[in-house]
């Protein structure tokens, strides 16, 4: 028989362990969270160990764990039962990977990888601000430019293209931003009904300073 948890208002010490599920759930660090949140890493090794957290604190981790009603950490809510978050689990599980992840330094090192793969996913790990988001779009269409015409550019050419995308790199560098990449093996369906295989790169921008070593994406997304 399942017992069912009334709803009530969270004690500081119940968010602080949602918070800790929320994050084993999805193989985060601490240092992970922080940055997807937007909160600096003591608030939340402070939340995690029960301390009070503001409102907005609240809000922010409901953001990065992508509930549903952000204000659910702020309103009686019913607890899961052990059942539910080991169903969770699996769910997500089945629904992500781990990848491996690199620093990503010269517009040569990404011009390689760009053509060595036949699509890719890229995406910032965090909210860039205006500046540094239009310098990672110029970056996202220049190389996908370069991936797709590649072949018609001489080896005198290229140093020209290598250039271009290292002042982008490094544009992005000056602003804060630092990129990492990986790559993954898929299988895409065509609209014919074919089964092609290939190669994903993916391009994730992070706050300077703060690149993990591995990611969990979802293994369903909207590839370019």
């Amino acid at each position: 028989m399942t017992t069912i948890t009334p709803p009530c208002l969270l004690t500081p010490a119940e968010v602080g362990a949602c918070i800790r599920q929320f994050r084993d759930l999805r193989h985060w660090s601490q240092e992970q969270l922080a940055e997807i949140s937007g909160l600096n890493v003591r608030t939340v090794q402070r939340v995690e160990q029960g301390d009070s957290a503001s409102f907005d604190t609240r809000r922010a981790l409901a953001c990065a764990f992508d509930l549903n009603d952000i204000d659910a950490l702020n309103k009686p809510i019913s607890l899961p039962t052990a059942e539910e978050l080991q169903t969770a689990q699996a769910q997500f599980e089945h629904d992500h990977i781990t990848l491996a992840v690199a620093p990503l330094a010269t517009g040569r090192q990404l011009a390689r990888l760009v053509t060595s793969c036949e699509m890719d996913l890229s995406e910032s790990a965090f909210e860039l601000p205006r500046e540094a988001a239009a310098e990672f779009a110029a970056l996202i269409d220049y190389y996908r430019e370069y991936r797709d015409c590649h072949d018609l550019y001489s080896e005198t050419d290229k140093p020209d293209i290598y250039d271009e995308l290292q002042q982008h790199v490094e544009a992005l560098r000056v602003l804060g931003v630092s990129l990492c990449h990986g790559q993954r093996k898929v299988t895409v369906r065509m609209g014919s009904g074919e089964r092609v295989n290939a190669t994903v790169l993916y391009v994730v921008a992070f706050r300077l300073g703060h690149e993990p070593t591995q990611i969990v994406t979802p293994k369903a997304a909207r590839i370019g």
